[in-house]
């Protein structure tokens, strides 16, 4: 019989230890509920992450640090008097319990900033797109220049293998910066831009004429640095592994038989070299310039790649001389006009010209991908007007589509187009000029009237020898005059 007590009184202690714990476990998710929610003072109304941490009264009520406080130094001051307050007429003093019906048991007011989740590294080596997948995807943007996409998708892709390795072994893989030689309006600034959106990486695009050596009114070469760091958030690890664009490199060249100081043409090129090569750059946070009142912090451009372009004006005449020499004397010479007409002449640009134009050697060997850019024909230009995701046929096309009115471009417009833009000789950059020009009328017009569905550019429109053809809702096409 004992025997059976004592398991009766085992069995009571084991019920008793599982509703304690059925209790505690209830309490625990009830405070897990109420941790998405800021808690309110009863008393001054402010929220937990303005008032501190608050103290919890019974029926759900919660006091802050500072009220409480409050309360007992005017108690103990003789402020206020309880025997007095419950023994003057007119005064009722409430019970705890009353409030029961009169407070909500939950004050979910407002909602506590989610925790921040551990981002994954900022690149990892199984995610970089393969060469081919780059170049695809920068055909849906940029029209033809086949080689120079195929040769900046490669260096792109051993760059960041390069990045995403880094010192896994002995053998060190050298930087794959680019130096892009193109006419104007050929694609380069849009080529890199692309490419930087592709890979989602923080990209800054400067301009090589403003800078200067320092000491010199203009901008700093290291201000380069701090302008792809402003374009990472001020996030010194994602803005290592970013891209830096300098455009017009050519305007930092070696001037000729100048008796002035070259403040911003070689010795930038010898500043830049540090900034090419890979080393620690002190640059300003927030700032362009360095400043006793600005932070400073280091980045380091060992794993930043740098690309390089630039129109090289009168580069075609350096190509042209040393070609011309190769055999200019005696019956097999060759004509002096023999490369005048041949529009690709830059491709057979050397490191020779490139010297002779007023690169100085030092510079160009930290640049070692060079390719070239061709200039642009009237069917690329064709193409270009409407093949991109982003063509601009397609932006103008979706402003009237908001106004419900379907634009159309006849195939001899758009090579009227072309033709036009090739006498401006500015690459793609006048196609908009011209379409802006054409478009300004109809988009001025065509909110007036409701009625109109569709509009055709003409070849005869562009050409100044008649008007666009617009149809009413439900109509035939009507040329405008």
């Amino acid at each position: 019989m004992q025997d059976k007590d004592n398991i009766i009184d085992v069995e009571d202690v084991k019920e008793v230890t599982v509703t304690e714990e059925t209790k505690e476990k209830s309490v625990e998710e009830n405070k897990k509920e109420d941790d998405g929610y800021e808690k309110y003072c009863f008393i001054c109304r402010r929220p937990e992450s303005v008032a501190g941490k608050m103290i919890e009264l019974p029926n759900h009520i919660n006091v802050c640090s500072d009220c409480m406080q409050k309360s007992f130094d005017a108690m103990n001051n003789g402020e206020i008097d309880l025997n007095r307050l419950m023994n003057m007429p007119g005064v009722q003093v409430f019970n705890m319990a009353d409030f029961e019906n009169m407070i909500p048991k939950q004050q979910k007011v407002k909602q506590k900033k989610p925790k921040e989740k551990k981002e994954d590294p900022v690149l990892d080596i199984r995610k970089i797109p393969a060469p081919h997948k780059i170049k695809a995807s920068l055909d849906e943007y940029v029209v033809g220049q086949e080689y120079a996409k195929k040769a900046i998708s490669v260096a792109v892709y051993n760059h960041y293998k390069r990045v995403a390795t880094d010192t896994m072994d002995d053998i060190e893989i050298e930087k794959s910066n680019m130096l892009m030689i193109g006419p104007t309006g050929c694609g380069k600034t849009y080529l890199v831009k692309t490419l930087a959106k592709l890979l989602d990486v923080p990209l800054a695009i400067t301009d090589a004429t403003s800078l200067t050596e320092a000491g010199y009114i203009g901008d700093d070469i290291e201000s380069v640095v701090s302008k792809l760091l402003a374009a990472a958030d001020n996030d010194v690890e994602r803005a290592e592994q970013g891209i830096i664009f300098i455009d017009e490199i050519d305007k930092i060249a070696k001037k000729k038989n100048s008796s002035q100081r070259d403040v911003s043409g070689e010795s930038v090129q010898q500043g830049m070299l540090k900034l090419l090569e890979g080393s620690d750059v002190e640059v300003p946070v927030g700032a362009n310039s360095k400043n006793a009142m600005v932070p400073l912090t280091t980045v380091n451009t060992k794993n930043i790649l740098f690309i390089c372009g630039g129109a090289f004006p009168d580069l075609e005449d350096i190509i042209k001389e040393r070609l011309n020499k190769q055999a200019s004397v005696g019956f097999q010479a060759d004509l002096k006009d023999k490369y005048d007409a041949e529009k690709n002449i830059l491709e057979k640009v050397t490191v020779e010209d490139l010297r002779k134009f007023g690169m100085i050697p030092e510079f160009i060997g930290r640049l070692p991908i060079i390719f070239t850019l061709q200039g642009l024909d009237e069917e690329k230009l064709v193409r270009i007007l409407k093949e991109p995701k982003n063509a601009i046929l397609k932006q103008y096309q979706k402003l009237l589509a908001l106004d419900e009115v379907k634009l159309e471009f006849a195939d001899e417009a758009l090579m009227a187009i072309a033709r036009k833009a090739m006498k401006k000789d500015t690459g793609a950059r006048g196609l908009r000029s011209i379409i802006e020009e054409f478009m300004l009328d109809i988009m001025y017009e065509i909110p007036k009237d409701d009625n109109i569905g569709q509009v055709m550019i003409t070849k005869e429109y562009i050409e100044g020898t008649g008007g666009p053809l617009i149809s009413m809702r439900g109509q035939a096409l009507i040329e405008e005059k």
